[in-house]
């Protein structure tokens, strides 16, 4: 296998006369969705090594991808690893890694290592939403620098990305479902391996006027409800955000319900490197979902597609079965449970503009060509070491279907000590299209509800 890099170059888009705006989509390359390229943009053909195979439309969506009592079925559960990356062969599959990957079998020599099984290109994702991105390629576009996006519907924005901050976009953008409720816990283990489990309940309302400047709401782009369930020190405690679309001009709206004080407050730091949901220091509020929130602290680079070994359909990591305990593991989460898989990826590396702070001067992130989901991000610090490898642990929900995560985790390759959130093994399961309304988050709706 062959490390490949192809460079683009594109504008970055202005509705206010500020830069240059960017052209809307040729015609004859919107005509390849759904022909050589895939309704949302990733190349259909495998590579020509025949380690990635071909795009074939993902998993089917099924009634019965759920049982109560595994969750979600593994459609691979049959297949074998090819071969498995240690510290011992690590040579043999560089080229394939990113920095951090390589920084994490260095340090976990003894004990961290990579199944990578066959590739699975298992992504798939309603019709509407392949409908939206093709008709989104003649109306979204980038504003005020590309703090802001607008004209577009439903999710990805801009299936032929031509533009670092436009994968970006497709990454924030990307879809979700309509209105989810989900249960998941969290752990910071300690480096001699000691954790206790924070258990989470989150609601999101993903706001279908979001990018429509005539709408009132229409820099919405969804509601987000968050409340503490456990431990009891913890317990309690609600955020509630209005995530908007252009942060810059309009920062997100978050307010916080501490139960000791019994009253809600506005957070306006719930952003960039202020300390994430019970995660001791391990992740940003912008590690949340791998990155999120507003991009002006950065310059976007686009890279370039490349193949890369990545999490992938790690379903047996999300089984029932399995115990929070036979996951945790002290330095790592247990690599038995995880599945790795060769993917062509999207790398866009984000430089932290001169004269601003971030707790992360430089990060290089691996986006799924297939879903445009972040997987793998590489953190330097502002000395310029790798500080920290995020790993994202994705699965297709085929009864949807839409990818998401089962797992987020954030290593320390310096410190010893991470954090894996969005577990959700021993956790009632997702309910999708939940009945919720704009009213059902507002300040106080978030006092009249709080638990404590």
């Amino acid at each position: 296998m062959k490390n490949t890099e192809s460079f683009l170059v594109g504008a970055f888009a202005c509705l206010l006369a500020v830069g240059v705006a960017q052209a809307k989509v040729d015609p004859a390359q919107v005509a390849r969705l759904g022909q050589d390229l895939t309704p949302l943009g990733a190349e259909r053909a495998g590579n020509a090594a025949g380690s990635i195979p071909s795009w074939e439309g993902g998993l089917e969506a099924s009634a019965n991808a759920f049982h109560a009592e595994r969750g979600y079925i593994d459609p691979f559960m049959m297949d074998k690893p090819l071969f498995t990356v240690t510290a011992g062969n690590l040579a043999d599959y560089r080229e394939q890694l990113s920095p951090g990957q390589v920084a994490m079998l260095e340090r976990y020599a003894d004990s961290w290592k990579l199944n990578v099984y066959p590739t699975r290109r298992s992504a798939s994702y309603p019709d509407k939403v392949y409908a939206a991105a093709k008709a989104n390629t003649a109306t979204a576009e980038l504003i005020d620098d590309g703090n802001g996006i607008a004209g577009f519907s439903v999710a990805t924005p801009f299936p032929i990305p031509g533009s670092a901050l436009e994968v970006l976009w497709n990454h924030l953008l990307r879809y979700r479902g309509d209105s989810v409720k989900r249960s998941y816990a969290q752990a910071v283990p300690q480096p001699n391996g000691n954790y206790f489990m924070t258990r989470i309940e989150d609601y999101f309302l993903f706001n279908e006027h979001a990018g429509d400047h005539n709408q009132p709401n229409g820099n919405i782009l969804f509601y987000f409800r968050q409340s503490v369930l456990a431990p009891a020190r913890l317990a309690g405690t609600e955020l509630l955000v209005h995530e908007t679309v252009n942060q810059v001009r309009e920062p997100r709206m978050s307010w916080i319900y501490a139960a000791g004080q019994r009253r809600v407050r506005r957070a306006p730091n719930v952003a960039y490197d202020s300390p994430g949901t019970a995660s001791d220091g391990m992740r940003t509020t912008d590690n949340f979902d791998m990155f999120s929130g507003a991009p002006d602290k950065y310059d976007w680079e686009l890279m370039g597609k490349k193949e890369l070994i990545i999490p992938y359909n790690s379903y047996r990591l999300a089984d029932k079965s399995n115990r929070y305990s036979d996951i945790v593991q002290r330095g790592h989460v247990n690599p038995d449970l995880l599945r790795y898989e060769l993917h062509r990826v999207w790398h866009v590396r984000a430089t932290l503009k001169d004269g601003l702070r971030h707790q992360y001067k430089q990060r290089d992130m691996y986006f799924d060509e297939d879903s445009y989901h972040l997987v793998v991000v590489d953190h330097y610090d502002n000395r310029d070491n790798l500080w920290r490898l995020g790993e994202s642990y994705t699965i297709n929900l085929y009864d949807q279907p839409l990818v998401w995560t089962k797992g987020d985790a954030v290593y320390d390759l310096i410190g010893g000590r991470y954090v894996i959130g969005l577990l959700s093994n021993e956790e009632p399961p997702h309910q999708f299209n939940v009945e919720l309304r704009p009213n059902d988050f507002t300040p106080a709706q978030l006092r009249r509800d709080s638990r404590r």
